[in-house]
This record gives C-alpha cells, sequence and structure tokens, in this order.
C-alpha cells in the first residue's frame, strides 16, 4: 500500500507499452486471465457498495479498463495474424466455448457485442447522463437545505462543510461517469472492427503467405479471432454490468445483494400468487408440466418458510421490545422521565373522547391549535403545547384543566345539549337543567336540540360544548399565561426579534438586564392581560431605562406607559372612558403605607383600612354592574401598582390603569371616586 500509486503508474504506462512491444504468449495468457478476473472484482465490488460515491474512482476505472483490453485486443491481433496462434486461453475460448464452430462462435460474439452496445452500455450512459443533469440542477436546493440546518444549529460547521463536499463530489461523479460511459461504446465498435479486420486479414496472410487452404485459413483464424473477440467482450460485459450497477444504485444502508433480496422476497403472499399462476399454467397439456410443479413447489416451500420467519421476527421483536421496556423500568435514571410535567394539560372522562377524535368527528384538536394561534396574536405570547388526555376516575363528560401539573379549573359537560345564556336582552324563559358556564361564572342552562332555536329566537346566547370547553381552556390560559411564561420561552422571543434588531437586543442583554429581569416585566404584564405582542417597544423602553433602575416593577410601569396606545385599545372601548377615580386622601394613604426594601417595594396597610377601601370599591363597581360596562380603576401613575397588589386577591378581573396609560384623544368621564370611609 505504501508504494500503490508507484505500482499504478507502472501498470498505466505499461498498457501503453503493449501496445507497441509484441508480448510472449505465456504472459499474454497471464495478462487475459488479469483482466478477466479484474473485470469480475469491479463487479462485485459495484454489487458490495451502499452508494455510488463509495466507488468515485469507477470513472477513471472505466477508461484504464478499456485501455487494458484495447493494448490486449493489439498484441492478440498481432499473434493471430503473425503465428496464427495467440496462446492457450484465445485457443481454449476458440475450441471448448464454442465448441470449435467458427458460425456458433461468431454469431454468440455478434450477440455479447449487441447486449452490451446496445442495451447495458446505453441505459448505463443514459441514466448517468439524467442523473448528471439533475444533480446539478439540484445542487443550488441543497446547497441551500445545508445553510438552513447550520442556521438552526441541526449541524455544525465541520458537518456542513462534509455535506457541501459530497454534494460536489456527486456532481463530478456523475459528470464523469456521463462522459466514461463513451469509452465503452467505443470499445464495443472497436471489438467488432478488429474482429472483422481479424478474419479478412487473416484469409489474405494464411492463404498468400502461409499457403494454406481455403477452408483451413477461414477456420483457423475464425476460431481465433472469435476467441480473442470472448476473451475481450465478456470482461468488457462485466464492466458495462458494472457501470450501470453502480449509476442505477441509489444511497442505502446495505449492498445490493441484500437489498434484492430484502426487497424482492418482502411479500410472501407475492410468492404464493406467482406459485398459483404457475399451478394454472401447468395445467395447460402443451406446456411442460414437470419445470412449472417444481418451481409452484419451490415458491410455495419459499414462501411459507419466509412467512414462519417473519412471524417468528415479529414475535422476537416482541420480546426484545418488553424485555427492553422492563430493562428501561428498572434502571435508576428512568425515575428521572417521570419529573417532567405538562405546561397544559387538559384531562376528560371517556364520554368526551368522540370531541377529540378526528375519526368521530370531533374538532377539539383544531379548536387547540386556533387557541394557540389566537393567543399568540392577541398577547403576542406561544403558547406551550396543550396535552389532550382521558382520563378514566373522571365522570364520563368531566374535564379538568392543569397548568403545571397543579388543577385550576374544571367542568361539566352535557354531550347532547347545548349552553344557553341570558346576555340580559332575552325574552323569556327557556327549559332546561340549571348550570353555572364555566369561563366566565354566569348563570346558564343546558338545553336539548329541540329548543336550541327557540332559545336563540328568544335572544339566548347557544353555544355546543367543544365550544364551551375551548372557550374555558382559552380563559383559563389567559389568566395563567404570567405563569407559562418562563426563561426558556423568553429566550424563544428575543432570539425571533434578535433577527431583525440585533442591536437593541445586543445593547440591553445582557449589558443592562438578565434574561430573568425581562421575563419578570413580561410577566407582570400578561399577569394584568397587557399584551407583549410589540416587544420592540418592550425592550426600547427597557433599554432606555434600565440604567436608572433595575426594579422590575418600576420598569413594568414604564413599559406600561410607552403601551398607551395599545393598552387604551385593548381596556377601553369608543373614544369615551367611563371609570371610577381615586380620592386624594386614599392616594395618600397608599404611599405613606409604601415600604422600600433593598429587594424592592410592598404595600404595609392597616388590615381595617383596608376593608373599608375594599367595601368602598365594591359599592362603586355595582354602578358598572347595572350597565353590564367593565369596570376600569383610574389612578395616578404612582399609585397604580400598588392599588392594583391591594385588590387583585379580592377582585381579580379588576382594570386598574394610571393617567399615563391612557391615549390622549381618550374622554374621561367619572362614574364616581374610590375612597376611605
Amino acid at each position: 500500500m505504501r508504494f500503490g500509486d508507484i505500482i499504478v503508474a507502472i501498470a498505466i504506462i505499461s498498457i501503453v507499452i503493449m501496445i507497441i512491444i509484441p508480448m510472449p504468449t505465456g504472459l499474454l495468457d497471464f495478462l487475459l486471465t488479469f483482466n478477466i478476473t479484474l473485470s469480475l472484482i469491479i463487479l462485485l465490488m459495484s454489487m458490495y457498495i451502499s452508494e455510488p460515491l463509495q466507488f468515485s474512482i469507477f470513472p477513471s476505472l472505466l477508461l484504464l479498463t478499456t485501455l487494458l483490453r484495447l493494448s490486449l485486443n493489439i498484441s492478440t491481433t498481432r499473434l493471430i495474424l503473425r503465428d496464427a496462434d495467440a496462446g492457450q486461453v484465445i485457443r481454449a475460448f476458440g475450441d471448448f466455448v464454442v465448441g470449435g464452430d467458427a458460425v456458433v462462435g461468431f454469431i454468440i460474439f455478434l450477440i455479447i457485442i449487441i447486449i452490451q452496445f446496445i442495451v447495458i452500455t446505453k441505459g448505463a450512459e443514459r441514466v448517468a447522463e439524467v442523473s448528471a443533469r439533475f444533480t446539478l440542477d439540484a445542487m443550488p436546493g441543497k446547497q441551500m437545505a445545508i445553510d438552513a440546518d447550520l442556521n438552526a444549529g441541526l449541524i455544525t460547521e465541520l458537518e456542513a462543510k462534509e455535506r457541501r463536499k459530497n454534494i460536489e463530489r456527486e456532481a463530478d461523479f456523475y459528470g464523469a461517469m456521463d462522459g466514461a460511459s463513451k469509452f465503452v461504446k467505443g470499445d464495443a465498435i472497436a471489438g467488432i472492427v478488429i474482429t472483422l479486420i481479424n478474419i479478412s486479414a487473416g484469409l489474405i496472410i494464411g492463404m498468400v503467405q502461409k499457403n494454406m487452404a481455403f477452408q483451413t485459413a477461414l477456420s483457423t483464424y475464425t476460431l481465433l479471432t472469435v476467441g480473442d473477440g470472448l476473451v475481450s467482450q465478456i470482461p468488457a460485459l462485466l464492466i458495462s454490468t458494472s457501470a450501470g450497477i453502480v449509476v442505477t444504485r441509489t444511497a442505502s444502508e446495505s449492498n445490493l445483494g441484500s437489498d434484492v433480496i430484502k426487497q424482492l422476497f418482502a411479500q410472501p403472499k407475492v410468492l404464493y400468487l406467482a406459485a398459483g399462476v404457475l399451478a394454472v399454467l401447468g395445467l395447460v397439456p402443451a406446456l411442460p408440466q414437470i419445470p412449472l410443479f417444481a418451481l409452484v413447489v419451490l415458491l410455495s416451500v419459499l414462501a411459507t418458510s419466509m412467512r414462519r420467519a417473519a412471524k417468528g421476527m415479529e414475535d422476537q421483536e416482541q420480546v426484545e421490545v418488553e424485555s427492553a421496556r422492563i430493562e428501561e423500568m428498572r434502571k435508576p435514571e428512568n425515575v428521572m422521565g417521570l419529573l417532567q410535567i405538562d405546561p397544559i394539560e387538559v384531562e376528560f372522562g371517556y364520554g368526551i373522547i368522540p370531541l377529540a377524535d378526528v375519526n368521530q368527528g370531533g374538532d377539539l384538536l383544531d379548536r387547540v391549535v386556533m387557541i394557540r394561534r389566537q393567543i399568540a396574536i392577541d398577547l403576542g405570547m406561544v403558547v406551550p403545547i396543550i396535552r389532550l388526555r382521558d382520563n378514566i376516575q373522571l365522570g364520563p363528560n368531566q374535564y379538568k384543566i392543569r397548568i403545571r401539573g397543579v388543577e385550576v379549573a374544571e367542568g361539566e359537560l352535557m354531550m347532547d345539549g347545548f349552553l344557553a345564556m341570558d346576555p340580559g336582552t332575552s325574552s323569556g324563559e327557556i327549559e332546561g337543567t340549571d348550570t353555572t358556564e364555566p369561563a366566565f361564572g354566569l348563570p346558564a342552562k343546558w338545553i336539548t336540540e329541540d329548543e336550541r332555536e327557540r332559545a336563540e329566537l328568544m335572544g339566548y346566547t347557544v353555544v355546543d360544548p367543544p365550544t364551551v370547553i375551548s372557550t374555558h381552556l382559552t380563559e383559563t390560559i389567559k389568566k395563567h399565561l404570567h405563569e407559562l411564561l418562563g426563561r426558556q420561552e423568553v429566550k424563544k422571543l428575543i432570539d425571533n426579534l434578535k433577527e431583525n434588531y440585533p442591536a437593541l437586543v445586543e445593547d440591553l442583554i445582557p449589558k443592562q438586564l438578565t434574561i430573568g429581569e425581562v421575563q419578570k416585566v413580561l410577566a407582570n404584564l400578561l399577569k394584568e392581560g397587557v399584551s407583549i405582542r410589540d416587544l420592540v417597544t418592550i425592550m426600547e423602553t427597557l433599554a432606555d431605562y434600565s440604567p436608572a433602575t433595575r426594579d422590575t416593577d418600576l420598569l413594568t410601569e414604564y413599559v406600561r406607559q410607552a403601551l398607551a396606545r395599545s393598552i387604551t385599545r385593548r381596556f377601553i372601548a369608543g373614544k369615551k372612558a367611563r371609570v371610577l377615580t381615586l380620592d386624594q386622601g386614599l392616594e395618600e394613604k397608599i404611599m405613606d403605607a409604601v415600604q422600600q426594601t433593598e429587594h424592592g417595594s410592598f404595600l404595609s396597610m392597616d388590615p381595617g383600612i383596608t376593608q373599608r377601601i375594599l367595601k368602598n370599591l365594591s359599592q362603586q363597581l355595582e354602578k358598572f354592574a347595572q350597565t353590564g360596562e367593565q369596570p376600569v380603576v383610574l389612578a395616578s401613575p404612582v399609585v397604580r401598582l400598588y392599588f392594583k397588589r391591594l385588590t387583585e386577591h379580592f377582585i381579580p378581573g379588576l382594570v386598574v390603569l394610571s393617567y399615563n396609560e391612557l391615549d390622549t384623544t381618550v374622554e374621561i368621564q367619572s362614574m364616581g371616586m374610590v375612597s376611605v370611609q
């Protein structure tokens, strides 16, 4: 192997020298045998590769073997015409292979030439040409796919470089094969010309120079020429077959023989059908029955054994899978898998399964997709995957919603009914089962299909069970959305923003704020129903104010003021805001109760005062309950946060805004004032 390059160079030079220097018959016999052996090795090698690039030297090898055959043809022609003898190998092919009959040998030689030239070589040439063309056309797309995988982090730079190199090698290989296939075609044409020259020139030389009779000269030179042609064309046929195998070989995990056996005999029923057809043909009197029925028996036995083997493999695979599962369960590290908690999980009884089963017409899965899409549009956060699973411990029509493994909401459906709710404008009573709408806690009734049309005519809002559960799920997710926003989710949002605003992100993180601090600000916004979709404005505001303070609560207030238009549009309908305001004395009491610490600020107020504030707030909120409007409390910017914290445990959905969070175009109308009684 150390001197392989020198040996190959010497061999190539020797092939060229063979054309000029006469060869002794003994050496020529060895070289002809070597030519057949080399062709056989190349054929076997082409069968045992799993992809063409594993035999990338084949185009060059094709040229060298063609040159070797032509050199041997010239040497044998020289001996045939000069000595009427070209060695033992050619004589053996002329006498033994073709039975000493020159006509039969010549016909066989022509058939081999036709098969090689028209069938194998022509087909391999066409496949190589088409493969080269498609490979070149596909190169830009493959390069883009590699770049995309590299940018996504799916592959390393080294793997990307290796893939690009393979693409270039593949294009070069098929291009070289397209050109190298011309050598085989030319070799076949040269074989025909050399054969005609040997026969015609041999007759002239035999009768003129060697004084042979016409019959003797014809027999001698024809047998030698046909033997020479067979000796050279059989290796050529092997090489042509190798070329066809290589260019038609697609990428696979195993060699050609394994793929043929595995895919050709993969279906025992195909063999049974073939055996049946042969059995029917065997009943025809004119056809040979012994070979037909012999094949019927052979195919039947083979199909039966394959069927048993497949059955045995399936049983063994099941045993191995079960053993692997048991072994996996025994491993101590498997306990770690039990610690995984789904962010959002919906469990339901067996009666609700049809809602999630597409085969039964259920569309709950599609609704879940729409929920995630709608929340992303409304609030700017990508909701984690929502896991749906059945639970036999629940009632048939019962469902539960879990956030990080903890139950936060539940409900029960009437699968064959509809939920009717009175929006306050209905014109009468309807019959049904009294219940509570699970998402908003409104009084409602489950009604039957027959009552549905009547309820809608009377002004009731009527929804089906899938809408009930999807609405409940949507509101539950919105309520707990701030709990689902972790550092990893924030990092994904920031990475997405960084693609278009790299300077903004690099200036803020981690120079001024950490991902954890940004996460707290975004969670504060989501907790009060403020959308974080305008992440550019949020990050710009944080970059502006973070040099002055790193208090996430204070930074949240600055961000809210920057999102004034968005907040106004979300909580105020129209151009007029009907709100409750805070008494100046109440605001002063709240500010006096604020305690500042090194970890932030908190509200420390006397419980008696807190009770009076909440009582007065409840009385003021009754004004909004009478009109059906959403209550909004307006406070000064420094008080807003602490008043929200004071009331959030008692009135969770109360909207508390500051004056700086309202658009200047909105007209404020006070419906009352909250004070300390």
